[in-house]
């Protein structure tokens, strides 16, 4: 069925994916959803892939309400999810009946907030993704009165008598605040300038109010130069922390330029560009030193983590019979065959009582 969610209240909120990629040969920066961990486990909570389009909610609030039953998940910074009068849980799936109002208010600890709906959202996308792209003026915003399409098919599911939460997952989350320490891999940059040890990993630093999509800027101490030769412009991937020639740290985050002509002492590693994602204007933010192996390690453990929640998702929606459209047919089959001897074991162990 196709659902609309009427957006009553929206502050800065958009559509958006998990981005746009193989287009930097044309200088097109991936954007999409600046907490990629957040985004993706939204998607995930609701049985939707995880580059599904979802929205998007940065340092503001958001009202809509669906003409459908509707299954949601809100991740991201803390915030207060209310659906009708009733506070709901955050980080676990949440039945949302037809004209409920629903209402995210209150981010904090924290800079965005994601909403996943079960289904397709449908919007336009270009280059293969919804992300919106600010510079070339692409993307879908909402509004006051705005309508967005999904192309959903949830029932409401509820207990009859006590309105319990039908869901208890195990979702790992991560720890919000406004401190926030980002694991970097130093590059070969680094050697070209004094005191790295002392400033750039040995002190703290202030998210400037001008930051924005394309990066963060720093204040505090810098790294001094060797000398004053700028290098060629090159690609810098997200994550990069450049000096620029007047002693400033720049954090490039998804929606950089794709190249760049200042020296990059470090660069974020994939788990540390989530928190870059949540990290607002005067958080403290400090940089620690990582390995490439301790960095590729740390990340296959949160895409473990990952891979287990989805088959939690898997096994729980098959038992209510909602159905998961990310599992593959063997995976399906798999999953009956378990659902199907627990439930014969049950049963056997019932005759037997």
């Amino acid at each position: 069925m196709v659902d609309r969610l009427l957006v009553h209240r929206a502050g800065l909120a958009a559509v958006t994916d998990l981005g746009r990629f193989g287009c930097a040969r044309a200088g097109i920066a991936p954007n999409g959803a600046a907490d990629q961990y957040s985004a993706a486990v939204a998607n995930i909570l609701v049985g939707n892939r995880e580059p599904a389009p979802l929205i998007e909610i940065t340092a503001s609030a958001l009202s809509f309400t669906p003409s459908c039953p509707a299954l949601i998940a809100v991740t991201g910074a803390p915030a207060t999810l209310l659906v009708g009068a009733h506070e709901q849980q955050r980080w676990q799936p949440v039945c949302v009946p037809a004209g409920a109002p629903v209402t995210i208010s209150n981010v904090h600890s924290g800079l965005r907030g994601y909403v996943a709906v079960r289904g397709a959202i449908e919007v336009p996308r270009w280059l293969g993704s919804c992300a919106p792209d600010p510079l070339l003026g692409f993307g879908t915003w909402l509004r006051t009165g705005s309508r967005i399409a999904v192309d959903a098919d949830h029932v409401v599911l509820d207990h009859p008598v006590f309105r319990h939460p039908l869901f208890r997952l195990v979702v790992p989350v991560p720890r919000f605040g406004t401190t926030w320490t980002v694991d970097v891999v130093e590059t070969p940059d680094a050697t070209g300038f004094t005191c790295v040890e002392d400033t750039v990993f040995g002190a703290g630093f202030q998210v400037s109010p001008t930051s924005d999509h394309a990066g963060l800027r720093l204040l505090g101490p810098a790294p001094t130069r060797l000398d004053r030769h700028e290098p060629l412009s090159r690609g810098v991937p997200t994550g990069a922390v450049e000096v620029t020639p007047s002693g400033e740290l720049l954090v490039l985050l998804r929606g950089r330029p794709v190249t760049a002509g200042y020296p990059v002492v470090a660069v974020a590693t994939r788990v540390g560009q989530f928190a870059l994602g949540q990290a607002a204007p005067g958080h403290h933010l400090a940089f620690r030193r990582r390995s490439r192996a301790a960095a590729v390690a740390e990340y296959r453990s949160v895409r473990q983590a990952m891979n287990d929640l989805e088959d939690r998702v898997r096994v729980c929606f098959t038992e209510l019979g909602i159905g998961c459209p990310r599992v593959d047919a063997r995976a399906q089959r798999s999953i009956e065959r378990s659902v199907g001897a627990r439930r014969s074991r049950s049963t056997d162990a019932g005759s037997r009582a």
